[in-house]
């Protein structure tokens, strides 16, 4: 086995989307996209034994957000899985529908079901596209673009988010929250919070997402628009009788999530709007 084919593959991987690099101290340092650093170095890339790698973003304490965000997941860390594997597409899947219009894949989120098995994945591009794929082993991509048969039947499971991260917060009795998109989860989780949301954003929650948050601390953040409001009081109405409470919040500053922590505010700093469900015995129950 030549030395380095996965370290080789994730350079390849980085320079083709352009993520600047630079290499020190054994590691190749890489700007942390996963949670939207700007400059390099928050993110160690390093050889590990038979030609694994080791890869740590030291804001996120693991890898899982980067591998999302270049579109790899944890087997794409060893040499052999990927050769052995044949595929139609690069190995890294980066081929998106809305490529023949010149757009580029940015980000892959994977939702798991209560094991961490996958589900399905969306992908988002540079121009804003989100595309739902599921896995299929029956293609030579391992990926089918659709969620439903020709007669509109959904294929797979409706799950949200980051389940497995939700269902111990749930143990530990931890808040969880509930953003609008990926995104603004991946902002919330950075802040060391446990989120989650629905894939295709707003109003596309369900009862079968809220089903999995019964007896649960629940805090909403609203988009501060009209879709962001209904969105959330959509939430909200499938929360009732489920969660054990239940607020809505709004950034400081900005639209969103993202925004509000971009500004550099904390999370005790987003604005409460309603608490439609508050938590027992507490005396401030806005209207």
């Amino acid at each position: 086995m030549s030395d380095g084919i996965a370290f080789n593959r994730m350079a390849d991987r980085l320079r083709d989307l352009g993520v600047a690099t630079r290499y020190g101290g054994g590691a190749l340092r890489v700007q942390g996209i996963c949670h939207g650093a700007a400059g390099v170095g928050a993110v160690s890339i390093k050889r590990g034994n038979n030609g694994s790698l080791i890869v740590w973003c030291h804001a996120c304490e693991d890898n899982v957000g980067f591998l999302e965000a270049i579109g790899w997941t944890l087997a794409d860390l060893n040499d052999e899985p990927l050769a052995d594997r044949p595929r139609d597409r690069p190995a890294d899947d980066t081929w998106i529908p809305c490529q023949d219009r010149g757009h580029k894949c940015v980000a892959q989120y994977r939702y798991h079901d209560e094991l961490g098995n996958l589900v399905h994945g969306v992908t988002r591009c540079d121009h804003k596209c989100f595309a739902q794929w599921r896995p299929d082993a029956g293609t030579r991509s391992g990926r089918r673009w659709r969620l439903t048969d020709d007669q509109g039947n959904r294929l797979v499971r409706t799950v949200p988010y980051r389940l497995p991260e939700l269902l111990a917060a749930k143990q530990e009795d931890r808040v969880v929250w509930i953003a609008e998109g990926e995104k603004d989860v991946h902002a919330l989780v950075q802040h060391g919070l446990v989120a989650t949301c629905n894939a295709q954003g707003a109003g596309k929650w369900t009862a079968e997402h809220a089903r999995f948050l019964e007896g649960a601390d629940v805090t909403i953040v609203a988009d501060r628009d009209p879709v962001g409001r209904k969105h959330a009081e959509h939430v909200v109405d499938t929360l009732r009788g489920i969660a054990r409470s239940v607020y809505v919040v709004q950034a400081k500053t900005g639209k969103d999530a993202a925004d509000h922590f971009a500004a550099g505010h904390t999370d005790s700093e987003f604005l409460q709007v309603w608490a439609p469900v508050p938590y027992p015995g507490d005396p401030e129950v806005a209207a």
